[in-house]
């Protein structure tokens, strides 16, 4: 179906307490400055405090740096990102960033993180054959190679800070697709990497293995710290799918692993479960990195996509599997019905001094086939959320009924909460303007109290905080 594509990002506050929600209700109704058809505003989105970060891969304008001129329509799908800073309880647009060397194509905002004053942006399609830090920006001979930006904020100013490309810069490599960052540290996906040798990252004997890169920042100049390979990877698997990082503890996931292992730390080299998806587990003492775990779901089946998503707070990693089957709804249920084809679920694991397991199976309430649940994750504390971006439901708001399918592919998203360790469902959440094929939940975020959920193929025209859902 032919639509003119806007999208949204909505904040909640979740003030309740532990499994009864008690008082949450939607903060804000946030759009872009200057929306436009098909700009996809809220592809990615990052929260750190009373700061948001929202992405928009597909925004055409050709400006350059900081506040440049939105308007300006002549760089198809370069790119761009959109800060907002939230004073009490009201939002406000902070900054509009554009990268140094604006390009059509480089999809700049496909991924975002933020961690106090620190932002990182990918933009996988841009075409840079530069190595490392604050190379040639202008050499446009590696298509799709990929980059990263980083901008740091002083008082209420942002500035470009940095320019990291991978150490081994490819074609098609597409460096950026995922990133994270905490403190001064930043992890970079690049899911089409080709290099079959850890040691080796110029190899390029095993097609679209992926990678992932670590950069630290000392005072204010980034350098490449590590090169994150699995200790087992195959051809399509496409490590760096997902990033996310917490401190000294990084996760990266590959929803195309083949491996049929369960649980923690299983046969990785057992490719009989096409696409079941991992996720693995890296931690770092002073400067170097190693692996930690290498995680897999209770219930591994191939198409699963297990590592879709991932997210970590300190002990606590959520992964999403938007392709797990079973029929079960809310936690611990049966795994083994296979009888709702990518109904979706959410395994949590919990570190126990260095080692992990699983803690938890999520469902939704309102499990239904193809839902895509947990297609996004992100945990803070004893908060989880997930979204489900092919939700069917009408309602809107928080806790409507679930059970109408009468919007399809409206999107969803879901919290739950943990008590000591058990996990039970807090909310229910949907669009105050909800619509057929909106997407809601496709990408989530939450930090504290406060959630953060976005609808990138929302239909209002209006610009700005909480203008008319028309």
């Amino acid at each position: 179906m032919n639509r003119v594509l806007f999208s949204l990002a909505l904040s909640f506050p979740l003030t309740a307490t532990p499994l009864a929600a008690q008082s949450i209700l939607q903060q804000a109704y946030i759009k872009s400055s200057h929306p436009d058809a098909s700009d996809q505003f809220g592809v990615s989105v990052a929260m750190s405090g009373n700061t948001a970060v929202v992405g928009v891969y597909n925004e055409d304008s050709n400006a350059t740096g900081v506040n440049g001129n939105a308007a300006n329509n002549s760089a198809a799908d370069a790119g761009a990102v959109f800060v907002f800073v939230r004073s009490g309880s009201t939002w406000a647009q902070q900054a509009y960033l554009k990268p140094s060397n604006t390009d059509a194509g480089d999809r700049f905002g496909y991924s975002v993180g933020i961690s106090g004053d620190t932002i990182v942006v990918g933009a996988y399609g841009e075409d840079s054959s530069a190595t490392g830090v604050g190379g040639n920006q202008g050499d446009n001979s590696a298509t799709d190679s990929g980059a990263a930006y980083v901008f740091t904020r002083s008082g209420s100013t942002w500035t470009q800070q940095a320019y990291l490309k991978a150490s081994n810069t490819d074609t098609t490599d597409q460096f950026g697709l995922s990133v994270a960052i905490s403190g001064d540290t930043i992890l970079v996906g690049s899911f089409n990497e080709d290099s079959g040798n850890a040691a080796d990252p110029n190899d390029d004997t095993l097609f679209n293995a992926g990678a992932a890169y670590v950069f630290t920042r000392s005072g204010t100049t980034w350098s490449q710290q590590a090169y994150l390979k699995p200790t087992t990877l195959g051809w399509n698997d496409r490590f760096g799918w997902h990033v996310t990082i917490s401190g000294d503890t990084a996760v990266v996931s590959s929803s195309n692993e083949d491996s049929n292992a369960t649980g923690v730390d299983g046969d990785a080299t057992n490719d009989a479960a096409s696409d079941a998806g991992a996720a693995w587990v890296f931690v770092r003492s002073g400067s170097t990195w190693s692996q930690q775990a290498f995680l897999k779901a209770s219930n591994t089946d191939p198409s699963d996509n297990f590592g879709f998503a991932v997210a970590i707070d300190g002990d606590t990693i959520a992964v999403g599997a938007i392709g797990e089957d079973s029929a079960a709804v809310g936690v611990g249920g049966d795994q083994s019905d296979n009888s709702s084809s990518n109904s979706g679920a959410v395994y949590v694991f919990h570190r126990d001094g260095s080692t992990w397991s699983q803690q938890a199976y999520l469902k939704s309430d309102n499990c239904g086939q193809g839902d895509f649940f947990g297609d996004a994750v992100s945990c803070s504390g004893d908060t989880l959320l997930a979204g489900a971006r092919y939700e069917d439901s009408s309602a809107t708001g928080v806790g409507g009924d679930g059970a109408n399918n009468a919007a399809s592919s409206a999107g969803a998203a879901y919290v739950f909460q943990r008590c000591g360790e058990v996990w039970g469902e807090l909310a229910y959440l949907k669009a105050s303007n909800t619509g057929s094929s909106d997407f809601f939940g496709d990408v989530v975020c939450v930090d504290g109290t406060t959630a953060l959920v976005t609808a990138r193929t929302e239909d209002g025209g209006s610009p700005g905080i909480n203008g008319p859902n028309n």
